[in-house]
């Protein structure tokens, strides 16, 4: 969506103000911990973009929140894989070989949004440090949410999700669905269904300060449910829906959307 879309859509701007009180009444308090999956545009005409959302989430949980986003990076990947675009397969080798290995502090964000992008220049904001699925985070918990994120284990127990989930987070998704929703993969991990198989993924990496091309096993992941997910928890009264600007958002706890969703996983999935 264009600019002159979003301000034709708008009935009025949004200010810093405005987001602090929609989140408010959402439910979100000073101290919370959250994780956030957002799109700008779905919110209106918010005057400061995507800076003033950020400031606005950081002043909704206090100096004792913690905020956390996915930073994930997924051209940092075997490129085999790649259907959005694929590449030609004579490609591949030199792709392996030449790409830049993954660097915290450098390497960019790919499909998150601008408000993860905007959030990821704040200093001392705290990334993992996973070549694919990395997580941002800022306040008193980014360094535990932050820490011993394992390359085979990039959304399961050696994950910030599950340290978010340690932490008793909450999940914030403004104008984006439940497909949006990294939690619900910590549930796949967790669930048990006949297809659930493992893949050999590929990053670079760096390994005693020289870039490496590395290989690892991870969970094969899919999303395609999570929407069906969303429904049954809007359902069971498992989530609180409101309005962040314009946005239609949904507040939840994270653990009992990802307890929600290994059961249904595990009941459902063939």
């Amino acid at each position: 969506m264009s600019e002159r879309d979003v301000i034709e859509s708008s009935s009025e701007p949004i200010t810093h103000d405005r987001i602090v009180e929609d989140l408010r009444q959402l439910g979100i308090s000073t101290g919370d911990t959250l994780i956030v999956h957002s799109s700008l545009s779905k919110m209106g005409y918010v005057i400061g973009g995507a800076q003033t959302v950020v400031e606005a989430l950081l002043k909704s949980i206090g100096p004792t929140g913690t905020l956390t986003m996915p930073g994930h990076s997924s051209a940092l990947s075997e490129p085999s894989y790649w259907k959005n675009p694929p590449v030609p397969q004579d490609w591949w080798p030199i792709q392996r070989a030449t790409m830049p290995a993954f660097d915290p502090s450098l390497t960019p964000l790919r499909e998150m949004g601008v408000i993860p992008e905007m959030f990821q220049r704040l200093p001392n904001v705290q990334r993992s440090n996973h070549p694919r699925t990395s997580h941002l985070a800022y306040g008193p918990l980014a360094d535990i949410i932050t820490s011993g994120h394992s390359l085979g284990d990039s959304l399961g127990e050696q994950s910030p999700l599950a340290r978010l989930y340690e932490c008793d987070a909450w999940v914030l998704l403004i104008g984006v669905p439940h497909a949006n929703n990294t939690s619900l993969h910590l549930a796949e991990y967790r669930a048990v269904w006949p297809s659930k198989t493992r893949t050999t993924q590929g990053s670079p990496v760096l390994v005693d300060g020289q870039r490496e091309w590395v290989t690892y096993e991870e969970l094969e992941t899919c999303a395609d449910d999570f929407n069906a997910i969303g429904n049954e928890l809007a359902i069971n009264r498992l989530q609180i829906s409101g309005l962040v600007g314009f946005a239609q958002s949904q507040l939840m706890r994270q653990r009992v959307a990802v307890d929600f969703a290994v059961d249904w996983i595990t009941r459902n999935r063939t």
